[in-house]
């Protein structure tokens, strides 16, 4: 086939590289944000395999934003027991995952390629934002004031060349693009293989619904529940065991049989075979080029947050952009970025690594010690609870970065999001009060400090109990957990960015911090191409 080029002169707020649930999920916060977007993708469709299985309420938080959570929720399976057993199949750890306040339940199975698509459904709403399929990016390069694309139509054979304020490389992890920018990708890959199971569910069994990690020095094997008919189990290549074997029927059933699951109970839809790997990227911004989600990180699944990460990565960032491209914030807010989500990132890996080494203890003294102390100890009052604040997801907290320090012990979380009632007794989520701006929030009497926020057009929204005389632009918090929250912290008054984290706060009496200078608060729904 002939090849030729051709070149536009195409320029673009944001190039996202990659249409995965993080470039989806940027994608569609740039358009909500009025941004002139190009989405790239070497695939012609949604990638047909599960891969992420699970979420938790920050992610649905997130996808809230964009107006999704509530047509993502449909598809999902919430509120799910985890249990650990043993050889025997009996529990030693049996639970289910606590809410942390973000208004959303806080666990959540799922089918990614049904996510996928209504992510990518959410984008078409965008008309400033144009969607590239089957293509590749084979080229970035930076410039002083913009990032130029080579990129390559593979199913014309042609190529186009296009421009862009910034790029948001979310190609996986075997990226091109880190791998263009020289970009070190630090970390292991596990030695053992994985079989992945996915299979339709013909008839439902005892704990279909649950999630059960067995922890059998034999075999460790992953039971779990997936939405819309579906399951997945998960278990290591013994040494000597050949993959190709693994992977077909016959040696499957053997694995399922094990588990009382026959041909009756489940469809094989496909098996493939994988490695665990935990790697971070040395640089996550390289100019006016940013990596997110697998490109910047990757981390066993024991935790299901590998896809979680990448959406947390994207709702950092995006805003960010936005607030530089339209002059709102310097060049230097973007820095933030890796300061804010790397430890995290490293926090989420380091507790996957440890569920991890629980499931897989090979030593059936060690596991037998394991078994009996954690079944001991669960039956101890708030230790199940407690345990998920070791082990689990951590706080939805940044100890870096865009913040300002007064010792209030506010700074840094993100703002739990309850029901909230206005003056009108419409009930809201409270992000959806907030709608994504620099905010201030306050109980009681307005905190000295107040108008420097409002005159860089920061709304100041009152707090107030359930049983308070609503007010204009006050809120009732209709259960009292924010309120109960903020007390907690010693924080009579907030500033929230855009994300929801909380810049700055004061106690009663103490005077609220002085808005970042340089920057200006009031939102604004265009982009630079504008």
């Amino acid at each position: 086939m002939t090849r030729e080029a051709t070149v536009t002169a195409d320029f673009y707020d944001v190039a996202v590289i990659g249409y995965g649930p993080t470039g989806a999920t940027a994608a569609n916060l740039l358009g909500q944000l009025g941004l002139k977007v190009l989405v790239i993708e070497r695939d012609p469709d949604v990638y047909a395999r599960a891969r992420a299985i699970s979420t938790d309420e920050e992610v649905m938080r997130i996808w809230q934003s964009v107006g999704l959570a509530d047509r993502l929720q449909q598809d999902m399976l919430p509120d799910r027991p985890v249990a650990f057993v043993d050889a025997a199949g009996v529990p030693f750890i049996e639970t289910t995952i606590a809410a942390r306040g973000s208004g959303h339940p806080p666990q959540q199975f799922l089918y990614q390629p049904a996510v996928d698509h209504v992510l990518r459904e959410g984008v078409e709403r965008f008309d400033t934002v144009e969607v590239l399929l089957e293509h590749e990016c084979l080229r970035v390069l930076a410039k002083p004031d913009h990032v130029e694309l080579m990129l390559a139509d593979l199913h014309t054979d042609t190529f186009k060349r296009v421009r862009a304020a910034y790029v948001i490389a979310a190609d996986g992890g075997s990226s091109p693009t880190r791998g263009q920018l020289g970009i070190g990708y630090a970390g292991n890959t596990y030695s053992e293989r994985w079989i992945v199971i996915d299979t339709r569910v013909l008839r439902e069994w005892d704990a279909h619904d649950r999630l059960r990690f067995h922890c059998n020095p034999d075999r460790p094997t992953v039971d779990c529940p997936t939405p819309l008919g579906h399951h997945r189990w998960e278990y290591p290549a013994r040494a000597g065991e050949d993959e190709q074997k693994l992977v077909t029927e016959p040696e499957i059933w053997k694995v399922l049989e094990d588990q009382g699951i026959t041909p009756d109970d489940v469809e094989i839809l496909r098996a493939v075979v994988y490695s665990h790997h935990v790697r971070v990227a040395d640089r996550w911004r390289v100019g006016r080029i940013f990596l997110a989600g697998d490109a910047a990180h990757a981390m066993p699944p024991w935790i299901g947050q590998g896809m979680s990460a990448g959406v947390r990565d994207a709702a950092n960032l995006c805003w960010k952009i936005a607030a530089v491209l339209a002059g709102r914030a310097p060049d230097a807010l973007l820095d933030s970025y890796q300061a804010e989500r790397k430890p995290h990132v490293v926090e989420v890996t380091r507790r996957a690594c440890i569920v991890g080494r629980v499931i897989t203890e090979r030593n059936r003294m060690t596991a037998a010690v394991r078994n009996h102390t954690l079944r001991a100890l669960t039956k101890l009052p708030g230790v199940l609870r407690g345990g998920q604040k070791l082990y689990w997801i951590p706080d939805a907290r940044y100890g870096a970065g865009l913040f300002t320090r007064n010792g209030n012990r506010a700074v840094g979380w993100q703002i739990p999001q309850p029901w909230v009632t206005d003056d009108t007794d419409a009930t809201r989520r409270l992000d959806d009060v907030v709608a994504g701006r620099w905010a201030l929030l306050h109980i009681g009497p307005i905190p000295d400090g107040v108008p420097a926020w409002a005159d860089l057009g920061a709304p100041v929204i009152a707090l107030c109990g359930a049983r308070d005389v609503a007010r204009p632009a006050a809120v009732r918090d209709i259960d009292g957990t924010l309120i109960a929250w903020l007390q907690r912290k010693k924080a009579a008054a907030v500033v929230l960015r855009p994300d929801g984290f909380i810049y700055a706060a004061a106690e009663s009496g103490q005077r609220l911090p002085a808005p970042p200078a340089g920057y200006e608060l009031a939102p604004t729904r265009t982009g630079a191409h504008a």
